[in-house]
C-alpha cells in the first residue's frame, strides 16, 4: 500500500502553515537563552575587582593624577572587552554542542507531499507515517493501520496497535495513560511506527505534547551549584571578606601612624585588596568547564550540563547498557539448529539442504521489507543462502497475521495456497512460545531449552520457527481462530542471531579497569547473553548474575551486598536501573549511567552523570542526561572520563598557580607599608599583572595536555577539590619563596645607591618574569621547551616580553607605572633575582613538600 492508496486530504496552505509557525511557535521544547549584552555588562560593573577599578580611578583624579586615572577607567573598558569576548567564545562553544535536531517529518500540504524539519510541523499539519518513522508530534490516525513503539513513554515493550475511530478528533493531548480504547487513534511525539502506513493530523506540537510535559517538567527541574562552583563561592567569599578586612586595616594604618594622605593611604589598601581577592577562581572554572566540553564534543559526546565535566573524573561506576553501547547494534544469524545439527555460516561455502525449509519458513514469518534489525538479518541471511532455490516467496503476500503479544511472544503469518481452503502458516518468536504453541513431548522440550541455553552463552539471540498448515470450514464464512494455539504447528529448529561487540570496546574497558572504573553491566536481554557479552570484551569473568526479580526481591543492605560481588545485571525495567543508582550513591559511589528511553529520565537524572543515546535515546532522556552520546559507543565514555581527568588535573594546575602568583603580590604590596618603605605595587601595577595572570589561568592551563599515566590511577574522592588546603598551600609556599627573594631584593637595593623608581624596575620586571616561571612550575611536568603540545606557551613567553618592552619602553607608559630606564646594574639585578626565583621553584617542585605531580592532581 502506498500513500496515495491512502485517503488523503488537502493539508494545510503553506500560507497558513507559517502563520502558524509564527503565532505558536517552533515544534521544539523551551531552550537555554543566551544572555544578552547588558547583561554581560552588569555582570561585570558588579564585580569587586571592577569597582575598586572604579574607585582607585577617582581617587587618582581626585590626587590630580590624570594619566594614571585615564589608565585605570580605559582598562574598565578592556575588562568589559575581554569578558564579552570570554562569554561570546563560552556561548559559541555551548551552542555548537547543541547539535539534536528535531526528527525530519513528511507532511502534506497544499496537496503535496513534502519533508520538512520536524521543528517547522504545526498544529493541523497531515502527517505521512509509515514503519521506522519516529513521530514528529501528538495527532489522531485518519487513516491506515500502524503498530506503534511506545516503550519510550509507557515501557510496554509489545508494540501497540493504533487503528482509525468513529470520532478521529482528539482534544486531550495528554491522555498518555488513556484506556486502550481511548488512545486506539493517538500518536504520540517520539514514539516509533513499527509496521503499517497512515495519516494522521497533528492536534499538538512543542511543550503541549506527552513527551514535551515530560521534557518541561525537567527544564523546570534547577540544578543545585556543583561541588567545584560551592567551593569556588566559599573560598572567594573568605578571601574577599579577609581583603576588605586587611585593606582596611592598612588605611588606618597608613594614615594614622605612616602619616600618609587619607586618598594615598586608600590607594594602598585598594591595591592590597585587588591583589588578595582571586577573581581568576571563576573565570578558571567558566573557561575551563565550558571549553572541556567542547572539545569533548570533538570526541562525538555532547555535554548538556557543565557540572557533568567536573564529575567525570571522580566517576567510580560506569553502569553501561550492553546493545547499541558495548554492541554494534546490528544482528546477523550466526547459527542455525535443525534436529540437532547445527550451521554455522562463517566460513561456509553453502547451506545445507536440511537448513532449507527452517531458513524458507523463517523467511515467509518475517515481513519482505522489515524495519526490525532481527528481521532484516533473517531476510538477508535467507536471500544469500536460498539464492536460485525453489524456497525463496518473495511475492507471497499473507492472508493474516497473528502479531506478536504479552500472551503470545510469537508470530504467525497466514498464506493462502492452490487449495482455496488450505493455509500455509509460517511461525517464528521465543523459543519457548514455539515450542509451546508445537505441543512439544517433555524430551523434546527439555532438548530446545538445552540448546536455547548453550546459544545464549555464546552470546546468541534465540528465535524459534514452526510451520503449520490449517484448513478453513468448506462452504462456510472464513473466520480465523481467535489466537495461534488454536493451529497445529510442526518446530523448525532454531536461529542465533548475534549483536557483536563493538572492535574498540575491549580495549576501551581495560582502559577503564586500569583506571579503577568499575563497570556494571545492566541490561534487558537474557543473563547467558550478558554473561557471554562480558566475557568477549573483557568487563567480567564472574559468572554472577543479578536479574530485575531478585532486584525486587532484595532490600537495600542485600542489594549493596549482591552488587560488590556482581558485575552484570539482566532482564532489568528501568525502575531497577533508578534503584541501582540509588543504592550505589547511598554507598559512595560516583556514578554514570547510560539510558535511552523516556522512563530512564528519572535514572539518568539521578546518577551523578547521566548518559544518554544519541541514535537511538529520546529527546526526554537526552533532556534528563548530562552527557549525550551521538554514536552510542562505548569507548566515547572512556574518553569523556579521559578528559573530565584532564580537566580537573588543569584546574588543580591553574587554582595553585593562582595562590602561588599571588602571593608575592600581596607581599609586596602589604610588607613595605608595614616597614614604611617606599610604595611598590600601585593598583596599576596590579591591573598590568592580571593581564597576564588571567590568560594564564583561562587559556594555557586550559590548554595543556594530558599526562601519559592519568589514566593509569584510580578516581579521585568525591569530596576532593582543587580548592583543598593541601593544593592551594602548595601554591602558597611556591609564592611565599618568591615573596621572601624579592623583599630580600629590594632591601638590598635600598641600601645601595638604587632609585626608588629603579628598585620598583628590578623588583615588577622580576615579578613579570615569575608570573611565566611559576607558569612553567605549575603544568604536568618540567619542560625545557617553551611550547612542549601547548600551542599556548609560546604566545605567554612572547606576552611577558612584550609587557616589559612596553613598560620601560614607553615612556607614558613608563612613568605611570613610576619606573625607570634599566641600565646594566638593573638588568644584572634582575638577572639574579629571576636566577633565585627559578632555582627555588625548582628546589619546590622536586621536593615532597610543594610537588605537584599528576598522580597527586588527580587523587586529590
Amino acid at each position: 500500500m502506498g500513500f496515495h492508496d491512502l485517503l488523503s486530504p488537502e493539508g494545510l496552505t503553506a500560507a497558513e502553515a507559517q502563520r502558524r509557525l509564527t503565532t505558536e511557535g517552533p515544534n521544539l521544547l523551551p531552550g537555554s537563552v543566551p544572555k544578552s549584552m547588558a547583561a554581560i555588562v552588569y555582570g561585570v560593573i558588579v564585580e569587586p575587582m571592577f569597582l575598586m577599578l572604579l574607585t582607585a580611578g577617582g581617587i587618582y583624579l581626585a590626587l590630580g593624577d590624570r594619566a594614571e586615572a585615564l589608565f585605570l577607567l580605559g582598562f574598565v573598558f578592556v575588562v568589559i572587552g575581554l569578558t564579552l569576548a570570554q562569554e561570546r567564545k563560552t556561548q559559541r562553544a555551548l551552542e555548537s554542542l547543541r547539535d539534536l535536531s528535531a526528527p525530519r517529518a513528511l507532511v502534506i500540504r497544499d496537496g503535496q507531499e513534502q519533508r520538512i524539519a520536524g521543528s517547522d510541523v504545526v498544529r493541523g499539519d497531515i502527517l505521512i507515517v509509515r514503519e521506522g518513522d519516529r513521530i514528529a508530534a501528538d495527532a489522531h490516525l485518519l487513516n491506515g493501520q500502524l503498530d506503534v513503539d511506545e516503550s519510550l513513554l509507557t515501557g510496554e515493550a509489545v508494540p501497540v496497535t493504533k487503528l482509525v475511530s468513529a470520532a478521529a478528533e482528539i482534544v486531550d493531548t495528554m491522555a498518555i495513560n488513556a484506556s486502550s480504547e481511548e488512545s486506539a487513534n493517538m500518536l504520540f511525539a517520539s514514539t516509533v511506527v513499527t509496521r503499517g502506513l497512515g495519516l494522521a493530523r497533528v492536534h499538538a506540537i512543542g511543550s503541549a505534547t506527552a513527551v514535551g510535559r515530560i521534557g518541561v517538567d525537567l527544564a523546570a527541574t534547577v540544578e543545585p551549584p556543583s561541588a567545584l562552583q560551592q567551593a569556588s563561592r566559599k573560598l572567594v567569599s573568605v578571601l574577599g571578606a579577609t581583603a576588605v578586612v586587611l585593606a582596611g586595616a592598612l588605611v588606618l594604618l597608613g594614615w594614622l601612624w605612616d602619616g600618609r594622605s587619607l586618598l594615598e593611604s586608600l590607594l594602598s589598601g585598594i591595591a592590597l585588596a585587588m591583589a588578595i581577592l582571586p577573581e581568576e577562581i571563576p573565570v578558571i572554572l567558566t573557561v575551563f568547564l565550558a571549553l572541556g566540553a567542547w572539545r569533548i564534543s570533538k570526541q562525538r559526546v555532547l555535554t548538556r550540563r557543565m557540572s557533568a565535566v567536573e564529575a567525570l573524573g571522580a566517576i567510580t561506576v560506569l553502569a553501561v547498557d550492553k546493545t547499541g553501547t558495548l554492541t554494534q547494534n546490528r544482528m546477523a544469524i550466526a547459527e542455525l539448529v535443525s534436529v540437532g545439527e547445527h550451521f554455522i555460516p562463517e566460513g561456509a561455502s553453502e547451506l545445507p539442504e536440511l537448513f532449507h525449509q527452517l531458513t524458507e519458513f523463517a523467511m515467509l514469518a518475517t515481513p519482505a521489507d522489515p524495519f526490525d534489525p532481527m528481521e532484516k538479518a533473517i531476510q538477508t541471511f535467507g536471500h544469500h543462502w536460498l539464492a536460485g532455490t525453489e524456497h525463496l516467496h518473495d511475492d507471497r503476500v499473507p492472508t493474516f497475521e497473528y502479531a506478536l503479544s504479552s500472551e503470545i511472544l510469537a508470530m504467525t503469518r497466514v498464506f493462502s495456497s492452490t487449495n482455496p481452503s488450505q493455509y500455509l502458516l509460517a511461525t517464528k518468536g521465543a523459543p519457548e512460545a514455539v515450542a509451546d504453541l508445537c505441543h512439544l513431548d517433555p524430551d523434546a522440550l527439555e532438548e530446545v531449552r538445552r540448546q536455547v541455553d548453550s546459544m545464549a552463552e555464546r552470546g546468541l539471540r534465540v528465535l524459534g520457527v514452526a510451520r503449520g498448515r490449517w484448513r478453513a470450514a468448506p462452504d462456510a464464512v472464513l473466520t480465523w481462530p481467535a489466537n495461534q494455539h488454536d493451529f497445529d504447528f510442526e518446530f523448525l529448529g532454531l536461529l542465533g542471531l548475534a549483536d557483536p561487540p563493538r572492535p574498540e570496546v575491549p580495549a576501551a574497558v581495560a582502559e577503564c579497569q586500569r583506571a579503577g572504573v568499575r563497570l556494571i553491566m545492566m541490561t534487558g536481554d537474557h543473563p547467558a547473553t550478558a554473561r557471554a557479552i562480558a566475557r568477549q570484551v573483557g568487563l567480567s569473568d564472574r559468572p554472577e548474575v543479578l536479574t530485575g526479580t531478585e532486584i525486587t526481591a532484595l532490600d537495600d543492605a542485600a542489594l549493596l551486598d549482591r552488587l560488590r560481588h556482581t558485575d552484570l545485571c539482566a532482564r532489568l525495567q528501568p525502575a531497577h536501573k533508578l534503584r541501582l543508582v540509588q543504592v550505589l550513591r547511598a554507598a559512595g559511589e560516583v556514578v554514570a549511567m547510560t539510558g535511552d528511553g523516556v522512563n530512564d529520565a528519572p535514572a539518568l537524572k539521578g546518577a551523578d552523570v547521566g548518559i544518554a543515546m544519541g541514535e537511538r535515546g529520546t529527546d526526554v532522556a537526552r533532556e534528563a542526561a548530562a552527557l549525550v552520546l551521538l554514536d552510542d559507543s562505548f569507548a566515547r565514555i572512556v574518553t569523556a572520563i579521559r578528559q573530565g581527568r584532564r580537566i580537573y588535573q588543569n584546574i588543580c594546575n591553574a587554582s595553585r598557580f593562582v595562590f602561588a602568583v599571588h602571593v608575592p603580590i600581596i607581599g609586596l604590596a602589604l610588607v613595605p607599608a608595614l616597614l614604611q618603605w617606599p610604595v611598590l605595587l600601585l593598583p596599576v601595577h596590579i591591573v598590568l599583572l592580571e593581564l597576564l595572570i588571567d590568560p594564564a589561568c583561562s587559556i594555557v592551563f586550559e590548554a595543556e595536555p594530558e599526562t601519559a599515566d592519568l589514566m593509569s590511577h584510580p578516581p579521585r574522592k568525591r569530596d576532593a577539590s582543587p580548592f583543598s588546603g593541601a593544593n592551594l598551600l602548595k601554591g602558597a609556599l611556591q609564592g611565599l619563596g618568591l615573596t621572601v627573594i624579592l623583599l630580600f631584593g629590594y632591601g638590598i637595593l635600598k641600601t645601595g645607591n638604587f632609585s626608588v623608581e629603579h628598585s620598583r624596575t628590578v623588583i615588577f620586571a622580576t615579578l613579570v618574569i615569575s608570573v611565566l616561571l611559576l607558569i612553567l612550575a605549575n603544568r604536568n611536568a618540567i619542560r625545557v621547551t617553551a611550547d612542549s603540545g601547548n600551542p599556548w606557551m609560546g604566545r605567554m613567553v612572547f606576552a611577558v616580553v612584550l609587557v616589559l618592552i612596553l613598560v620601560v619602553g614607553l615612556p607614558s607608559l613608563r612613568q605611570i607605572m613610576g619606573l625607570a630606564i634599566p641600565n646594566l646594574t638593573v638588568l644584572i639585578a634582575v638577572g639574579l633575582l629571576a636566577v633565585l626565583c627559578a632555582a627555588w621553584l625548582v628546589f619546590a617542585r622536586r621536593t615532597a613538600l610543594t610537588s605537584p605531580s599528576p598522580v597527586d592532581a588527580v587523587l586529590r
